[in-house]
């Protein structure tokens, strides 16, 4: 059951409108509420015979280049249909009352940039661009022959997502500024994560290492279980802007 507004501690209440920093972690949940379905969903239509961590990784574009670029250009097609849900747009309007707010994605779909979030950092990538598989730069153009996948101009080597396949590392770039957000915020949100995954699952405990406020926001009761955050179960597009109109009720 979502937590209605009485329920929200005082001292959270307080504690976000004395904030000068918050970092917020999302993930897969967030983005289901728009109606993207997360890689623990079976696949539908033409892909329902492959499972998701069967395509999306190295070894899958090494042998199958074409049938790994098909399936990303269809998830593409359906992440452009969808549109930011409330949670999105409470995230981004809260940087009108809050001098710096940082979303950390483990979502790849750019849902938080076209809600109006100006400070993203996208710890899988994002599926709307692309990059050389060889030189891993980032590619806007390039000649279509009709081959899938398409060529680098620069060098011919394949273009592939510009996303974190299993078995890949995190892009160091925004994981270190992530950290440095985490360590340096006042109140710290992971919302619509297991908590699971590494090292981004790490971050509430840093958070609070720091000496944050931490904020678990998800529908599963389950989910991060721990006894000294401020849990708010339920979804996000429900929860977050109720959460703002009770911390800051000018808005």
């Amino acid at each position: 059951m979502m937590q209605r507004s009485c329920d929200i501690p005082q001292e959270l209440i307080e504690n976000l409108r004395a904030a000068n920093k918050i970092a917020i972690l999302t993930g897969a949940g967030m983005s289901a509420e728009s109606g993207i379905p997360t890689f623990r969903d079976a696949l539908t239509g033409l892909w329902s015979q492959y499972n998701p961590e069967d395509l999306a990784t190295p070894q899958a574009f090494e042998h199958h280049p074409r049938l790994v670029w098909e399936w990303y250009s269809s998830r593409r097609s359906l992440v452009r249909q969808v549109s930011p849900n409330q949670g999105h747009q409470a995230l981004a309007a809260m940087e009108r009352v809050v001098p710096t707010v940082t979303v950390i994605t483990q979502n790849v779909d750019g849902l938080h940039q076209k809600a109006g979030s100006s400070r993203v950092l996208e710890l899988h990538g994002n599926i709307h661009r692309v990059k050389c598989s060889q030189e891993g730069t980032i590619v806007g153009t390039w000649e279509e022959t009709g081959t899938l996948p398409p060529r680098c101009p620069h060098c011919q080597a394949l273009l592939r997502p510009d996303a974190v396949w299993f078995g890949e590392p995190l892009p160091q770039e925004p994981l270190l500024e992530a950290a440095e957000a985490v360590a340096a915020c006042d109140v710290f949100f992971s919302i619509g994560t297991s908590g699971q995954v590494y090292p981004a699952a790490s971050f509430v405990h840093f958070a609070r290492r720091s000496h944050a406020e931490v904020v678990i926001m998800n529908t599963d009761e389950k989910a991060q279980d721990f006894p000294d955050f401020h849990r708010l179960n339920g979804p996000a597009g429900q929860i977050l802007p109720e959460l703002l109109q009770t911390v800051w009720p000018q808005m």
